[in-house]
């Protein structure tokens, strides 16, 4: 990947300008810009519409201008479509938010090309544009598209807990991890039930980390991040077909967004209590496979009867927002790869979000349209709650067919395991861009993180004073 600080920089001698305009003013700009520049603008049939950009070549083959139609995401196209080379915008003031959106715009994963450190362009942030604010977010989403992008042979649960420790480590968070079959013994029966199945060296695990911001005390707001962690989804013994296992490295996309958010909340110092919670497996297949009609017991003591070993991110999620409600935190999130329904619903672009409480949809909704990260409502339609029943067991993980909403009807599930006190929130996250436009390349995406990221910040401002992170 690019490190975000190599697409901005503080300063750069005599860097390409960048102009933004809109149709009416484009004819006068390029009039201002030279006959050449009208002539280039003619022949490409620039006129300054949203999201057009005009590159400018002077004698030499030199690039000088850029002119560039606004548009709201501008900024992130900009960072994939123009050349390698500084620039610096003219015209107008560069903001926090642009500065981020261009970060996340120059993301590349390249771990395994065989040429890296291709250059890129950078743009200057000039005084008045909170740079660090804006790499700390850009940072930690290239982490969570990291470590979606990663195959599971090199990110499976020992991996992602490693990752987990070097963030512990960096901002002086602690760390517990039950793996194994201290599971059994320490009562996450539904984690050690999905990923019992995948060889030692993957054993699941439950990690935990907390931290305790430096202005925050022990009545400060308890905040509890969960994540789902299937570094690869198979199915299990309702095996998937091909095409359906193709991306399932991607299914750890919910502990990845989690630490991802951590790392953005402890980054800015928030005077909040933080624990994370990542139950982490692999579904896999072997002789000691869970199977189509096992009935699981969970930590919350409700018993579960396995209808589909392919429903199993709602089984992990389940012992884990059952640790959560033990915390009596102010505020669950809890993040998961958890349903193609969702993409039948939203698409890949617009991640839906599940909460009975109105106050916390509203600030939700307010956030992301605030920093241009979309999600979108969803109704906990209590009069699906019965297709989760089951003959045998208190209730079952593949819900009766006649519901037909399965992104709601998982999130119902995950409703009798949730915090029964503080908000909670569930996003079924997509994690994946699977078409390719500028600044979004195939692959791993931050979704939603920026937009929570905002709401925490919002609800927890960090306090005036010396040592304190700016935010924007």
């Amino acid at each position: 990947m690019t490190a975000a600080h190599e697409t901005l920089i503080v300063e750069a001698d005599d860097p390409t300008r960048i102009h933004l305009v809109d149709e009416a003013g484009a004819p006068a700009l390029l009039v201002g810009l030279g006959a050449s520049a009208q002539a280039q603008a003619a022949g490409q049939r620039f006129t300054g519409k949203p999201g057009q950009v005009l590159v400018l070549v002077a004698a030499g083959g030199v690039v000088r201008d850029v002119v560039a139609g606004k548009a709201p995401d501008l900024w992130r196209a900009l960072a994939a479509r123009l050349p390698a080379g500084d620039y610096a915008v003219v015209e107008a003031q560069l903001t926090t938010e642009a500065a981020t959106a261009w970060a996340l715009g120059g993301y590349r994963f390249d771990r395994y090309k065989g040429e890296h450190d291709h250059p890129r362009p950078r743009l200057v942030a000039p005084p008045g544009v909170d740079l660090a604010a804006a790499l700390r977010i850009a940072h930690a989403c290239a982490l969570a598209r990291d470590m979606v992008n990663t195959p599971a042979n090199d990110m499976g649960p020992l991996q992602i807990e490693a990752i987990a420790r070097e963030i512990a480590q960096a901002h002086r968070a602690t760390l517990q991890v039950v793996t194994g079959e201290d599971l059994l013994e320490q009562n996450y029966p539904a984690i050690h039930a999905v990923g019992r199945a995948a060889t030692l060296a993957r054993a699941p695990r439950l990690i935990e980390m907390v931290w305790t911001g430096p202005d925050a005390g022990e009545a400060a707001p308890h905040v509890v991040l969960v994540g789902k962690g299937v570094v690869f989804d198979t199915g299990g013994l309702d095996i998937k077909p091909s095409s359906g296992m193709r991306n399932m490295k991607k299914d750890m996309g919910g502990a990845a967004h989690a630490l991802a958010l951590a790392r953005m909340v402890m980054g800015d110092d928030l005077p909040v209590r933080l624990t994370v919670l990542l139950p982490v497996v692999e579904n896999a297949i072997s002789a000691d496979a869970m199977r189509p009609g096992d009935v699981l017991a969970s930590r919350r003591g409700l018993s579960i009867e396995v209808g589909n070993t392919d429903a199993e991110g709602r089984l992990i999620l389940a012992d884990a927002l059952t640790r959560a409600g033990e915390l009596a935190p102010d505020l669950t999130i809890d993040l998961a790869t958890l349903t193609g329904a969702a993409r039948v619903a939203l698409g890949p672009e617009l991640p839906p979000f599940y909460t009975d409480d109105d106050a916390l949809a509203a600030e939700i909704e307010a956030a992301a349209r605030a920093v241009s990260d979309p999600l979108w409502r969803m109704p906990l339609w209590a009069a699906y709650d019965s297709a989760l029943d089951s003959d045998v067991a208190d209730l079952k993980n593949d819900p009766d067919a006649w519901a037909q909403a399965g992104s709601i009807t998982a999130a119902l599930f995950l409703k009798r395991f949730a915090p029964t006190v503080g908000a909670w929130v569930h996003l079924d996250v997509f994690a994946w861009n699977p078409r390719k436009r500028p600044g979004w390349p195939v692959g791993g995406e931050a979704q939603a993180i920026r937009a929570l990221f905002q709401l925490l910040r919002r609800r927890y401002p960090a306090l005036p004073g010396p040592g304190v992170k700016g935010v924007t």
